[in-house]
């Protein structure tokens, strides 16, 4: 882990903290396919999952406006966070499951691209959840959002990263 720390390009000192006066230049990186996975959990009554399982909530079908909202999350994040390049998105996944009191959303999104794709994943995976808060607050004061991390990301110099495994 610390090598790969000390190989990073664009190393940080205490000299050049806020010297960077725009985006990264990936100019004269070469275009390779890049693909991450993302997850949230959006923490649920019982009985509020019931009503999304029989899609009585008022407000609609629950899980597949939360995929439209997060795949249309993943291709605006560079509108969203301000240093990220617009990328030709080529693939966007996104999935649901019902696990104990709770949704656990996976966005993985693809790309042949010049630089990563982490963002886009988190932001989609982020964006599914408050998209299911958003439509069940009514139901539930107490939902919950957590443990929104990459998964694992694959293309570039970086390589692979996987995260181990995680508690619900």
């Amino acid at each position: 882990m610390r090598n790969q720390i000390s190989n990073i390009k664009y190393q940080i000192s205490k000299s050049n903290i806020g010297k960077l006066e725009g985006t990264i230049d990936i100019s004269n990186k070469g275009e390779t396919k890049r693909v991450a996975k993302a997850e949230a959990l959006v923490k649920l009554k019982s009985e509020v999952i019931k009503l999304i399982k029989d899609n009585k909530i008022f407000k609609g079908d629950v899980l597949e406006n939360a995929r439209l909202a997060g795949i249309m999350a993943a291709k605006k994040t560079h509108d969203l966070i301000p240093l990220c390049h617009p990328l030709r998105i080529t693939d966007i996944k996104i999935s649901f499951a019902v696990i104990n009191r709770g949704i656990r959303i996976i966005s993985q999104v693809q790309a042949l691209e010049r630089t990563g794709v982490e963002m886009e994943a988190l932001v989609s995976c982020t964006i599914c959840a408050l998209t299911i808060y958003d439509m069940c607050k009514m139901y539930d004061k107490a939902i919950e959002i957590k443990n929104i991390v990459l998964l694992e990301k694959h293309g570039g110099k970086g390589g692979t990263f996987k995260r181990a495994k995680m508690e619900s």
